[in-house]
């Protein structure tokens, strides 16, 4: 489907907006700077966004969903995938530094925002994936059945998103020898137990 002007322009406000977010942050950014970048009029970003946190907040969402996107489609395109938790968290991981206002909200270098990174919508669409992929896993077995497979999701995505933060914040040589520590805990509470012998 072919967009309209209107959308191209508030698409190129938007990838504007994360880029200079993303390089300079909140506040050493101006709508003015974004409008410069996207190559429309000073005022042109009042027309789709209210005031600069809305741009921001647009722009956040926009980059955290890109982001999830790459996760998902690397992850669940694929149902034989078995280490499908495990790829999520590397595809995401590789994928940080394409997205720098993602990274910077992770970083916590937005620390009036930062909090919100539990509400970012795309976060919704990860953790339904997840719960799907948990209730596909258990009707084969590969998954215990006498969990709750929303709520394992959603431990999953905290999980996830905590890792993402460790990676960003301390590097992921630090963080990276935990990995399969953190793989053995999803084994631990999600594998059925081991026939008895």
């Amino acid at each position: 489907m072919a967009r309209t002007k209107g959308e191209h322009t508030r698409r190129a406000i938007l990838e504007a907006a994360i880029v200079r977010f993303g390089r300079e942050g909140f506040r050493a950014t101006s709508v003015a700077d974004i409008a410069r970048d996207a190559d429309v009029g000073g005022t042109v970003p009042y027309t789709y966004f209210a005031d600069k946190e809305a741009l921001f907040l647009a722009a956040i969402d926009e980059d955290a969903a890109a982001l999830i996107r790459e996760g998902l489609t690397d992850t669940f395109d694929t149902a034989s995938l078995t280490d499908w938790r495990q790829t999520l968290l590397v595809t995401l991981v590789g994928a940080m530094p394409q997205h720098p206002l993602a990274e910077r909200l992770l970083g916590g270098l937005e620390p009036e925002v930062t909090g919100r990174v539990l509400e970012i919508p795309a976060l919704a669409e990860l953790r339904k994936a997840c719960t799907e992929r948990l209730r596909d896993e258990q009707l084969s077995g590969r998954v215990r059945s006498d969990i709750d497979a929303a709520v394992i999701a959603n431990g999953v995505v905290a999980i996830v998103l905590s890792l993402l933060m460790s990676v960003v914040q301390i590097g992921p040589e630090a963080v990276g020898p935990y990995g399969d520590d953190v793989v053995a805990v999803f084994e631990a509470a999600l594998d059925p137990p081991s026939p008895a012998r």
